[in-house]
């Protein structure tokens, strides 16, 4: 059924009356209702945060977990929790997101420490994105947290939130935080299906504190009960942590800053598969990862350059130059970033630098 709204306008020639405009608006906003009957109005109605919800301690039963590579956010930090339904568990998976039970929900928050060089400074809480597990599959619902930070109310639309800081340099930052409205969380989680994209087994096998000592986080969660059928630590695929070089070389941080920035996109099933670009971290053809790949489809984006990748010249590579523009329809990933993330921009650069023409 199409609903047609003319308010104060004519209709085949004809005047629409106010009685009759007022019922098609009361049947509009009837429509609006029902939609967002579906949907929590206030953060705090899902129960995952003790009062007072600033502090984001998780309630009893929600699980806080980690990452070894996060997506950058336009140097947002975030909180990552899970809340399982009563006596499920995940099932493990070797690639791809962890099996969750129908019933999980997954927050996550994004907020602003005023000093990035002291993480006990001041914070700005700016959203809370939920993943909810329902029946009919995944969705996504974007909350925004009011002036006071006592909790954080539906976002249908999205929003934009004016954030600043002091940067690990020194130098006072500043930006327009853009919160997604419900059908721009579909753009990134969704191939054939919706789901989350973080919590994989190879992003979540690091280690964390639990109760004063370190345990591996997977590991831990076996001993809790949450997760099942995990098998033996080392048969478990691991990624690198991009900043740190104790956990691999240039490639493997370079490739687990692909697989969590583009791979959403760029992988042989996703939204950006028909460009032949696969920057998943399975993926080992050199070409598919963009060495000497002709863009498809890029137009001003690619910056006047031929290829996707040339071995050793960053500044004749596509990909630098998607990651190093803010021009809107050229900025790489295109959603969810408007700066440039110089730290992982320069490792990138390196990447390329020490890649050898074969």
């Amino acid at each position: 059924m199409m609903l047609v709204i003319a308010l104060g306008c004519e209709q085949n020639g004809a005047n629409v009356s106010p009685s009759s405009s007022d019922t098609i608006q009361n049947a509009a906003t009837q429509l609006s209702k029902s939609r967002l009957s579906k949907y929590l109005p206030k953060l705090s109605d899902y129960g995952i945060f003790q009062m007072p919800m600033k502090e984001l301690k998780p309630s009893n039963e929600v699980i806080e977990y980690d990452l070894n590579t996060p997506l950058f956010s336009d140097y947002s930090q975030k909180q990552r929790l899970i809340k399982l339904p009563p006596g499920t568990q995940i099932n493990y998976k070797p690639n791809g997101p962890l099996d969750f039970p129908v019933g999980t929900v997954i927050a996550k928050t994004f907020y602003y420490a005023q000093d990035l060089s002291e993480p006990s400074s001041p914070r700005q809480l700016v959203e809370t994105r939920i993943m909810e597990h329902r029946p009919e599959g995944w969705v996504g619902i974007p909350y925004v947290w009011n002036s006071d930070q006592t909790d954080a109310e539906l976002a249908v639309i999205g929003a934009t939130v004016d954030v600043s800081w002091v940067h690990s340099d020194g130098t006072p930052r500043s930006n327009a935080h853009l919160v997604p409205n419900l059908n721009d969380c579909k753009r990134c989680h969704t191939d054939t299906e919706m789901h989350p994209l973080g919590p994989k087994a190879a992003n979540l096998n690091r280690d964390l504190a639990v109760r004063g000592n370190q345990q591996n986080q997977l590991e831990h969660w076996e001993d809790i009960g949450i997760i099942n059928e995990l098998p033996e630590l080392l048969e478990i695929p691991k990624l690198a942590v991009w900043d740190d070089e104790s956990t691999g070389s240039v490639d493997h941080r370079a490739r687990a800053y692909l697989e969590v920035n583009c791979a959403h996109c760029h992988n042989p099933i996703g939204p950006a598969r028909n460009s032949g670009l696969h920057l998943n971290i399975e993926e080992t053809n050199p070409y598919h990862l963009g060495t000497f790949k002709i863009p498809v489809a890029a137009g001003k984006g690619t910056g006047g350059r031929l290829y996707g990748i040339v071995p050793g010249k960053p500044d004749e590579s596509i990909l630098e130059y998607r990651m190093r523009t803010t021009k809107s329809g050229e900025i790489m990933p295109e959603f969810g970033k408007s700066l440039v993330h110089d730290e992982g921009l320069a490792l990138i650069r390196t990447w390329i630098k020490e890649m050898k023409a074969e």
